[in-house]
């Protein structure tokens, strides 16, 4: 890997800092093309193998776009971050770091709270058939594993209906975070039957508060959802 002369800060940092700085400021956008990167490395001093690291590393964030060839769409070009990026590196961030569980408790009622007032404002029909068909899975009998991925996808249902793209991404990726949770609570509680049954009934009372659009109930139900999910850690 490339490194600055001091030691202290791999040169491809410097790199990023750069093009950091330049979205950061409005004067790259989606569409503007980076320059090529003999020119780029030369106007910042750097090697051509540590613009190449930096470009490796935004093209893995869903920054930039690398393409060879002449025509229109070759080079580097900035693009809109996809809506999975964000929450991608959010939800591996959380999953390295150790945040306290009251800390991640928290976070999620304060997300999944407003998303389920939203939604409960906003839901359309295909919103709700996409719920539907996450409770319908649930009402199988799932192991834990597979009812935990139908269980994420209620979540992710509702916070997609609330239409607020970036309280869904923060949403999508807390709850993603802490699905193996779920996995956890039920070798804690021995009890799989029991602990499925519950989030069902729970599942439902939110669901039939999004139906019928209200508001605070939603809201209310998916705290106390959430808390008492998180208690059992």
């Amino acid at each position: 890997m490339s490194t600055s002369t001091s030691g202290r800060q791999p040169t491809y940092e410097m790199v990023l800092d750069h093009v950091e700085r330049r979205l950061m400021s409005g004067d790259l956008r989606p569409g503007d093309r980076l320059p090529p990167e003999r020119e780029l490395a030369a106007q910042l001093g750097a090697s051509r193998q540590a613009v190449r690291e930096a470009m490796r590393v935004l093209q893995a964030q869903g920054v930039i776009r690398s393409q060879v060839g002449t025509g229109d769409g070759s080079g580097t070009t900035v693009v809109p971050a996809p809506a999975r990026a964000l929450g991608r590196v959010l939800a591996l961030h959380l999953a390295v770091d150790s945040f306290p569980v009251d800390d991640v408790t928290e976070a999620r009622v304060m997300l999944e709270r407003f998303s389920a007032s939203l939604a409960a404002r906003r839901r359309k029909a295909a919103d709700l058939l996409r719920m539907e068909v996450e409770l319908d899975a649930m009402d199988a009998d799932l192991d834990p594993e597979k009812f935990s991925e139908a269980d994420v996808a209620f979540h992710v249902a509702i916070a997609g209906a609330a239409g607020n793209r970036l309280v869904n991404e923060l949403t999508v990726a807390i709850r993603q975070s802490v699905q193996g949770l779920l996995l956890g609570a039920v070798s804690i509680q021995g009890d799989w039957e029991s602990l499925r049954d519950r989030l069902r009934g729970e599942h439902r009372r939110i669901y039939d508060a999004l139906l019928d659009q209200d508001d605070d109930a939603a809201a209310d139900l998916m705290e106390q959802h959430v808390r008492e999910f998180h208690s059992h850690f």
